[in-house]
C-alpha cells in the first residue's frame, strides 16, 4: 500500500488554517463591534468573513484533487502543490482583510496550486483509463 502521509499532513494543515480563518470572524466582530447573527455593518468584518467563507467555497476544489494527484502521481508533488495552496490562501485572507484589492496575490497562486492539481490529476486519470487500458 502507498503512503499518503505528506498529503495528510498537508490537509490537516489546510483544515487548520481554515480554523484559524474562522477564529478570525469573532475577532473582526468583537473589534467592530457588532454581535452575532449580523453579517453586516463594518467593512472589516464583512471582508474577514468573506475570505473565510470563500476559502470555504475552495476546499472541495482543492482537497478532491490534491488527493487524486496524491494517488495517480505523486504523494510528494501533490502535498508540495498544496502547501502552495495554502501559503497561497494564508495570503488570500491576510490581504483581503486588510483591503479587498490586495487580495490578488493570494488568489493567484492558490488558482494556480489548485489549477495544477485539477488538471495533473486529470489528465493522468485519462490517460490511465485510455492509454494504459
Amino acid at each position: 500500500m502507498q503512503s499518503h502521509a505528506y498529503v495528510a499532513i498537508v490537509t490537516l494543515l489546510a483544515l487548520l488554517v481554515y480554523f484559524w480563518m474562522s477564529l478570525q470572524v469573532p475577532i473582526a466582530r468583537k473589534k467592530c463591534g457588532i454581535a452575532a447573527p449580523a453579517m453586516t455593518g463594518d467593512p472589516l468584518l464583512e471582508r474577514t468573513i468573506r475570505a473565510h467563507y470563500n476559502t470555504l467555497e475552495w476546499l472541495p476544489l482543492f482537497l478532491v484533487p490534491l488527493w487524486l494527484f496524491a494517488i495517480y502521481w505523486s504523494d510528494l508533488w501533490a502535498a508540495i502543490l498544496g502547501l502552495v495552496w495554502i501559503v497561497g490562501r494564508i495570503l488570500y485572507q491576510i490581504g483581503y482583510v486588510t483591503e479587498a484589492g490586495k487580495r490578488a496575490p493570494g488568489f493567484l497562486i492558490q488558482f494556480l496550486a489548485v489549477a495544477a492539481l485539477l488538471l495533473g490529476s486529470l489528465g493522468r486519470i485519462l490517460y490511465v483509463v485510455f492509454i494504459t487500458n
